[in-house]
């Protein structure tokens, strides 16, 4: 039996953050929603910042993505613990470990 925690995000790209090692790049998938009074329907958007350690996904990111593109990212699940060395506390995180990335869409003008 196959155990695994995965991730599947389908949004647009806010910012872009190349590190030595991994990009960070954060994604707001926007959800429809109905308001409990009036019955309107509203965005509900959230944001995920997925890692990228793949050489050559990153350089595509480089070259090729921008903020609010359309773009698919698809990976695992991992937690960390660390200390915060502010308070000395432990601490945990999880982050989303990007294996397979898309750009769907380049931003459009009329995306602003």
């Amino acid at each position: 039996m196959k155990n695994h925690a995965e991730f599947d995000i389908l949004g647009r790209v806010g910012r872009i953050s190349p590190f030595e090692s991994a990009t960070r790049v954060s994604i707001c998938a926007n959800y429809r929603r109905q308001e409990r009074e009036g019955g309107e329907w509203i965005d509900d958007p959230h944001w995920n910042e997925v890692v990228v350690f793949n050489k050559r996904t990153r350089d595509f990111i480089a070259n090729h993505v921008g903020p609010g593109d359309l773009v698919i990212a698809r990976g695992k699940l991992r937690q960390s613990k660390f200390t915060d060395s502010a308070t000395g506390e432990e601490r945990y995180s999880t982050d989303l470990i990007v294996l397979d990335f898309g750009q769907l869409a380049k931003k459009q003008p009329e995306d602003n």
